[in-house]
């Protein structure tokens, strides 16, 4: 029986990652939010690998937390190991990754949530949503509890008609064993959405007591540790750190997985969902690299509370009995106990192309979503979407222009962008590689990008904003004085440079120009440096980056001034393609269904050619 409770200014519908920072930017930003969950248990959760970040993902993360998000802070507080990956590579790809304690995460995100002020948390299943006149006015619940709101947005995760397969054993459940929510596709499809079914998957977690450690290669974490967050101290993080494990497949790994693959669901027709590319199980992996006589993979911890280890990179649907062989064939894990079963998920999602760049759907105002219902994989890429859709439909509901981020400026902007303007077939990932921008969109340098909107929308505080200033000024300042200093050929300066494998000077330089040589750093040229100031390493750090790459640097802003006439040509809403001669059919057809806002994201649309581009800014310019 349907029965009307207390209305709010927005219903948040589904707590994980992406949830979580929908409802924290509106309720930070005084809007009455209601959080819906098919279980408390599942707030925050990490149902599949334990760790926050990594390439790219760790970029997204260090955005969020530029915008006000939560997920830089709540790892910072829980981590158990943390390493700055690819070191050895340039600043660009530089990532910073931290094996978190799962639950220790989730109780700290879920501690959050419950102390935020103008958010209530509600234990229920959300089975339909409500508008009218294509716009939408509330949620109802599997109980006929309806819930009138404003605006809603949508963070389902993996949870819609989901259902957990191993073999020949398949549950309808949601991950880790609790409820699937099995209602709300139906609403959605009435509502003319168009769904997909994804699958993703996990590997075993074995009992640490189970597994011989030395003969594995053992991977610590960094000394000095990186914090995620821009307002967290590092001196704070010190502590011990947890070591992880690297191991190999082999070729009897190999031989057990080809000898049952008649038996893996993914094989035999059983799932039917599209699984991720660059993510892919371990069957998937031994069927497709024949070549390959072994696969890295790395033992885990779940965190100090457990003995459950994680096998990072043995995601499996095969049977109990293969998994155990298999396991176990892995040199150090010959005596392996499985706590946990490796199994697929499959879940309903939506097709991207339905969303705003907003992430506000087409065909329903104020209903906006975010997370792997959009069509994505990864906790990071759901927690960046889940923010912006938050932020969205608080800006919505005050009638401000929403926050679009362009792929100049942001991983966020290009996640986003590839999501409403790619076709997406497979759950999609985030990649340094998909970011054009990569030299000048680096996770050491995205307070200095993007806090600035976190100040405007409401999420930063005056005071953070004022540091970050500050640290900018310090920037242009220093690099100012290295290029203005000038270094002497004395016999001091000659010692040094040869001492540090550095070609001695034939005449004076600049301290700019040592600083760009790449055996040299800021911090090695300290003795001959008159008049060095004492400043954070966080500057210094910038100055270094900045001066080392400024040619790249030049040259990649000089790129993105191009990239932002096209994006700058916006495209009428009510613009008929069909009046528009010389367009291919196929452009036609792709930009009636994207309607893209701008020229630039028409450009990028999937089966639009240049030429189509060429006729569109013609006829923009009558």
């Amino acid at each position: 029986m349907e029965h009307v409770y207390e209305s709010y200014d927005v219903a948040v519908v589904g707590a994980g990652h992406a949830g979580c920072e929908a409802a924290l930017a509106c309720a930070r930003l005084s809007f009455h939010t209601i959080l819906f969950t098919v279980s408390t248990d599942s707030i925050a959760l990490m149902p599949c690998n334990p760790n926050i970040g990594g390439t790219s993902k760790g970029h997204l993360v260090r955005e969020i937390d530029a915008l006000g998000g939560e997920m830089g802070k709540n790892i910072d507080k829980t981590y158990i190991q943390s390493k700055m990956l690819n070191r050895s590579k340039g600043p660009a790809v530089h990532s910073l990754r931290a094996q978190a304690d799962k639950q220790d995460y989730s109780n700290e995100m879920r501690k959050v949530l419950e102390n935020t002020e103008n958010l209530t948390i509600k234990q229920a299943e959300v089975s339909e949503i409500i508008t009218e006149n294509g716009r939408i006015t509330g949620v109802k619940t599997l109980s006929g509890a309806v819930y009138p709101c404003r605006a809603a947005v949508l963070c389902t995760g993996v949870y819609l008609n989901a259902r957990c397969i191993y073999g020949e054993v398949s549950h309808n459940t949601g991950p880790n064993g609790l409820p699937a929510a099995n209602h709300l596709t139906e609403s959605l499809i009435a509502h003319g959405i168009e769904m997909y079914r994804f699958k993703t998957g996990t590997p075993a977690r074995i009992d640490k007591r189970s597994i011989d450690f030395s003969v594995m290669e053992e991977q610590f974490g960094d000394e000095k540790v990186t914090p995620f967050s821009f307002t967290t101290d590092p001196e704070t993080l010190t502590k011990p750190q947890v070591s992880c494990w690297l191991a190999y497949t082999n070729e009897e790994t190999h031989d057990i997985i080809k000898k049952n693959i008649d038996r893996s669901p993914l094989y035999s027709g059983v799932i039917h969902g599209t699984g991720p590319r660059y993510c892919p199980s371990i069957e998937d992996k031994v069927m497709k690299f024949a070549d390959k006589d072994r696969h890295q993979i790395f033992i885990e911890p779940e965190g100090n509370y457990t003995n459950e280890m994680y096998i990072a990179g043995m995601s499996s649907s095969l049977p109990e009995d293969v998994q155990i062989a298999m396991y176990r064939s892995v040199k150090g894990m010959e005596n392996a106990k499985i706590v946990k079963n490796a199994y697929a998920i499959e879940y309903d999602c939506i097709n991207p192309m339905q969303l705003k760049a907003s992430l506000e759907f087409k065909k329903i105002s104020g209903l906006f979503s975010g997370g792997q219902f959009n069509g994505s994989s990864g906790y990071e890429e759901a927690a960046a979407q889940g923010l912006i859709a938050g932020i969205n439909a608080a800006r919505w509901l005050q009638g401000k222009e929403p926050l679009i981020l362009d792929r100049s400026e942001a991983y966020i902007g290009v996640l986003i962008d590839d999501l409403v303007t790619k076709e997406t077939h497979e759950p999609y990932r985030m990649m340094t590689s998909r970011a054009e921008y990569r030299l000048i969109l680096r996770q050491d340098n995205a307070d200095l990008r993007l806090t600035k909107y976190g100040y405007e929308i409401g999420l930063i505080d005056e005071e953070r904003y004022r540091k970050l200033e500050q640290k900018r000024e310090s920037i242009q300042a220093e690099i100012l004085r290295a290029k203005a200093l000038t270094i002497g050929a004395s016999a001091k300066v000659q010692e040094l440079l040869t001492s540090l494998g550095s070609t001695p000077l034939k005449s004076g330089t600049t301290l700019a120009e040592l600083i760009t040589r790449p055996e040299l750093s800021y911090d090695a040229l300290a003795s001959i440096d008159k008049g060095r100031p004492e400043l954070p390493e966080e500057v210094t750090e910038q100055v270094e980056i900045e001066l080392k790459y400024e040619g790249y640097i030049k040259r990649q802003m000089s790129q993105v001034a191009q990239f932002k006439k096209m994006e700058h040509k916006k495209i009428p809403a009510d613009i008929d393609y069909d009046a528009i001669p010389s367009i291919r059919i196929e452009a036609r057809q792709k930009l009636k269904q994207v309607r893209p806002e701008n020229v630039g994201q028409a450009s990028r649309i999937s089966g639009v050619s240049p030429a189509d581009i060429s006729v569109l800014c013609v006829y923009l310019g009558r």
